[in-house]
């Protein structure tokens, strides 16, 4: 492969702007410009497109013609006609971006001050998001290319506008420049949240005689807060049980040792007496039963009996349960008072309410 093959297969790599889309174009004079430029032929795509732009073309096509335009100036090094032909691409299609890691640093040069040369809104973002009444906003996200006065507002909803008209919501109105990030707290004059409905967000730039608007719709809808649940217990505390079993004690064994003992020193100092035999095996099956009896009284498994500190410790647990449930109780109370907000897209026509 030659060399000029390859530097030309690069700059179309890095310099076309709608490879492949010349199949999509409608008039024929563009969709010729487009295949010129893509062919590396500059000046062929510049006539072509200059041409396509004195037919009648739709919006999209019409900036689409800018585009070839600006981008084949740009080749042929003319930087300032590249610039007003992106110029007046953005005007027509103010959300066109241009990827700079596939496009000449040349062309995207001219496109970034073309940008910073005209009063544009661009990427208008309202994400979706849900809050109660009061406690959260709407977040608003655009650009603007040009320091200027911008106003946002939120239209819409209806029955907001003192004559029964679409209500008009000032959202912000200051000075601003580049990105901007905003917020929408969607409340009327007395705090009650703002009707649901659908709501279109505009914004409007103004510097001097020049002016730019964008705009986005949004549906906010009303929804029950989730009231909170009773407790029957709390996180890492657990009721203890009210009884508990003693210790296995051998005083009962002991207590049989000791009176068999004591029997036993008494048979010893009456030996010498009148006490008989029958006498002395009595003692001694005495004896031998105490110390029987002993023995399982020992083995015996105790009765239960009440463990105080436990108890306690149930009764402070119960208390501050109900405690608790109490502080529940009245929140709920606010709860049930409180909307559930949720902002979001329209819905599609024809789509389930």
């Amino acid at each position: 492969m030659t060399t000029r093959c390859v530097g030309g297969l690069f700059l179309l790599a890095v310099l076309a702007p709608a490879a492949g889309r010349a199949q999509g174009v409608q008039n024929a004079t563009l969709r010729r410009a487009q295949q010129a430029y893509d062919n590396l032929e500059y000046r062929q795509a510049l006539s072509l497109g200059q041409a396509a732009l004195r037919e009648r073309l739709a919006g999209a096509e019409r900036a689409r013609a800018y585009e070839v335009v600006g981008f084949s100036y740009a080749a042929l090094d003319s930087i300032l006609k590249a610039v007003d032909g992106f110029k007046q691409m953005v005007l027509i299609d103010p959300e066109r971006q241009l990827d700079p890691n596939r496009v000449s640093p040349k062309a995207y040069s001219a496109f970034d001050v073309a940008l910073r040369q005209v009063l544009l809104v661009r990427q208008l973002r309202i994400d979706s998001t849900s809050f109660v009444a009061g406690q959260g906003a709407v977040p608003i996200r655009f650009m603007v290319t040009q320091p200027a006065r911008v106003v946002t507002r939120a239209i819409g909803g209806g029955g907001g506008g003192g004559g029964g008209g679409p209500a008009n919501f000032l959202v912000d109105s200051s000075a601003w420049n580049g990105q901007v990030n905003l917020s929408w707290s969607p409340r009327l004059p007395n705090g009650d949240p703002v009707p649901a409905g659908t709501y279109t967000v505009v914004v409007e730039a103004r510097l001097g005689q020049n002016t730019f608007s964008a705009s986005q719709q949004i549906r906010v809808t009303h929804g029950r807060v989730d009231t909170l649940p009773h407790l029957t217990s709390l996180p890492g505390y657990q009721y203890l049980p009210e009884t508990e079993i003693p210790p296995q004690t051998w005083r009962p064994l002991g207590l049989a040792f000791l009176y068999t003992g004591g029997a036993l020193i008494g048979t010893l100092g009456l030996e010498s007496g009148s006490l008989g035999a029958s006498s002395k095996r009595e003692l001694g099956v005495v004896g031998g039963a105490a110390l029987v009896t002993g023995f399982v009284m020992t083995l015996r498994k105790p009765a239960p009996r009440p463990a105080e500190g436990n108890i306690l410790y149930n009764r402070l647990l119960t208390e501050q349960i109900a405690r608790r449930n109490a502080d529940i109780a009245k929140e709920n109370v606010t709860r049930r008072q409180q909307v559930q907000l949720t902002v979001g897209p329209p819905l599609k026509t024809g789509a389930p309410r």
